[in-house]
């Protein structure tokens, strides 16, 4: 099948892309990684009358850490740059745990971390990190730029908050209060498929305890799961078996799975919570090796 007929255009600046898009009047879809929207293209999923090519846009391929620790990255930061990074594994080991599950090596050539976001997938990886990290988005529009909580991005399937004049140029990642720790799993049929369950876990640690603790899931319901309350219950409390069961047990209630062909919505539900009691053990075990040396 081949896309419906479009006008193609390709900015040099963010400002006549948001004008591009302005007057698109909702007609316009951006393409950044293109990984996501070329074949809804080429599907028919999606028709735009135009496509806004942004890859020619200067400065937006960065992601650095600013002087008091916050994490910037670009809206044409590709998912490879993350995977390669050497400044996010130690200092952000969420997203460096989930940067070589997305996808497959060809489309993290090519596809971006903000584009991700904006796709809004269900299954998506980089939604849960970011949500479980307390990040934000920065988008830009004709009336300038405005934050918005990644907990508050996705509004559903493949549906995120920005106006359709507006383009996302930046993800935030603010820095731990304390040491980071924490990981992501994912469970997938096979190399660079869609998530079966994914679970992101990020906490900032004051010596044994926990002084902040963010959870997200992905593939276990409609949107992108902010299981954040739930595991609040390790806030003020050390990782040993009691309190690593109860978050798990919280998180995995928190979920919303259906049985379809990748598993039964119980199944989906167990994965969950066993995705974070071997987050929270291999951190507590980590820990205790570093006391001990």
């Amino acid at each position: 099948m081949y896309p419906s007929r479009f006008d193609y255009d390709a900015p040099s600046t963010l400002e006549e892309a948001i004008a591009i898009l302005d007057q698109g009047g909702g007609e316009a879809k951006v393409m950044a990684g293109g990984q996501s929207l070329i074949p809804m293209l080429r599907l028919r999923f999606a028709s735009p009358e135009r496509v806004v090519d942004i890859n020619g846009i200067p400065d937006l391929e960065y992601h650095r850490i600013d002087p008091d620790g916050t994490l910037r990255i670009g809206a044409l930061c590709r998912h490879e740059d993350l995977e390669f990074s050497t400044i996010i594994g130690d200092t952000f080991p969420t997203l460096a745990g989930a940067a070589h599950l997305v996808s497959d090596p060809i489309i993290r050539t090519r596809g971006t971390f903000v584009g991700s976001l904006c796709h809004a997938d269900p299954q998506g990886d980089w939604s849960a990190t970011m949500i479980a990290l307390g990040g934000k988005i920065i988008v830009q529009g004709p009336n300038g730029r405005r934050e918005i909580e990644a907990k508050d991005f996705v509004l559903g399937p493949f549906v995120s908050a920005l106006a359709f004049n507006e383009i996302a140029v930046e993800a935030i990642v603010p820095p731990a209060k304390g040491k980071a720790l924490g990981g992501y799993l994912k469970l997938e049929r096979r190399v660079g498929d869609f998530a079966t369950a994914s679970v992101a876990v990020a906490l900032d640690m004051d010596g044994d305890t926990v002084t902040r603790a963010g959870c997200a899931m992905a593939g276990v319901g409609g949107k992108t799961i902010d299981a954040n309350e739930a595991i609040s219950v390790l806030q003020g409390k050390m990782l040993n078996s009691e309190n690593i069961d109860a978050a798990a047990v919280a998180v995995a209630a928190a979920s919303e799975p259906r049985t379809d062909h990748r598993g039964s919505a119980d199944y989906k539900r167990h994965i969950v919570e066993t995705f974070v009691k071997r987050v929270l053990i291999s951190v507590a075990n980590s820990e205790k090796k570093e006391a001990a040396a």
